[in-house]
């Protein structure tokens, strides 16, 4: 893609330092991407951040907007673990590589920093004695890019401690300046006149990653009647490929039903609760922010969302109910009190921002930068 390389200009001080992320697929990878990206460029202004990224992803819109180039290599698909379908892809890999390889020489990439997933196998592969490697493990069960990217990267940065990959650094999630300086009393009004919502009523956020979950829609508008009659406004996120009819109840709160949240800090700043899956990313920013949450780990995978939970429901910020126990009536037995109870829920939010690491982002972009020798 042809965006203007953010950063162009050189620092009287030295080379201007050349910086690729690769954290294509979903906003579990490219958020904590830019969120890097972002950090690197307040350290040294001078810089240049290029993305990688696939034709299919979700980077195709998430980079530009922030301001970034984006360059485009070919996906190569991987299993959570060494299968013999791995085998079956060398032409794939080779191809993805060799691609790749050709953008790092053409921007002069000085470092690569991986977040996983299937950009950034090929990005390892194509620095590996070239270019040095940084990479991030967002959870504590690492997939095989980084697996293998861990073995011959220069630094290896990772969210929790015990995350099984040689020279483990413990940095935290880099998380958008505006989620970790997010003033959530401060913009309530605004936030609940930007969704239409009832600006006095307690809040429910509802959300199942970008591109929504059906069990969590079903659950959560199937006990739209006890939430208005417990007088609980409703703001679900239900996913750009999915539809959400819910019944209106004159003079109760509104249930707002919306493809997808944009304005993530207003959507996190209108709410008083939420009720969404647990990514690496999610967790770490609901935590940030101080949302007492009600964490519906994904049923698939090797169980990373759960353990991505486990920390806050130990801390008293949250609850953990596993997908197949969601339903209608579990939406009015425990979301429906805890929602209404203010104490309780000022008691959860204190006990969640006292978690997480809220500078990760720039710890991260100083060892980054560190390995690109600026």
């Amino acid at each position: 893609m042809s965006n203007p390389v953010k950063g162009a200009e050189r620092s009287p001080s030295g080379k201007v330092p050349v910086v690729v992320v690769a954290g294509g697929g979903t906003a579990g990878h490219i958020e904590p991407a830019l969120a890097l990206a972002d950090a690197v460029m307040r350290l040294r202004p001078d810089a240049k951040v290029i993305a990688l990224g696939t034709a299919r992803g979700l980077e195709n819109k998430l980079v530009p907007a922030r301001g970034y180039p984006l360059e485009l290599i070919p996906p190569v698909p991987l299993p959570r673990k060494p299968t013999p379908e791995l085998l079956r892809l060398p032409l794939k890999v080779r191809d993805s590589v060799r691609q790749t390889r050709d953008v790092l020489e053409r921007v002069g990439a000085d470092v690569v920093v991986g977040f996983g997933g299937y950009v950034a196998l090929p990005a390892y592969l194509a620095a590996r004695g070239r270019t040095p490697i940084v990479v991030h493990e967002a959870n504590k069960s690492p997939g095989l890019a980084n697996k293998v990217g861990a073995r011959f990267a220069a630094r290896v940065a990772v969210a929790v401690p015990g995350t099984p990959l040689p020279k483990a650094e413990v940095v935290g999630i880099p998380l958008r300046r505006s989620i970790t300086s997010l003033d959530r009393a401060a913009l309530r009004t605004e936030a609940r006149k930007f969704f239409d919502l009832d600006p006095d009523a307690p809040t429910l956020l509802v959300f199942g990653g970008s591109q929504g979950a059906q069990s969590i829609n079903s659950a959560v508008s199937g006990a739209a009647k006890e939430l208005a009659e417990a007088g609980v406004g409703v703001l679900h996120a239900h996913g750009p490929k999915n539809t959400l009819v819910v019944q209106e109840f004159p003079g109760k709160p509104a249930y707002v039903p919306v493809p997808y949240l944009e304005r993530m800090d207003l959507a996190y700043a209108a709410a008083d609760v939420v009720l969404c899956r647990s990514g690496a990313m999610t967790a770490a920013e609901v935590s940030a922010v101080g949302l007492p949450a009600v964490f519906v780990p994904l049923p698939h995978g090797n169980g990373e969302q759960a353990v991505n939970a486990r920390p806050a429901v130990d801390a008293g910020a949250a609850f953990l109910v596993p997908d197949e126990e969601l339903t209608p009536a579990k939406v009015a037995e425990l979301v429906v009190p805890l929602v209404t109870d203010a104490a309780r829920v000022a008691k959860m939010s204190e006990a969640a921002v006292g978690m997480g690491h809220r500078e990760a982002d720039e710890t991260l972009a100083k060892i980054v930068l560190e390995a690109a020798g600026a």
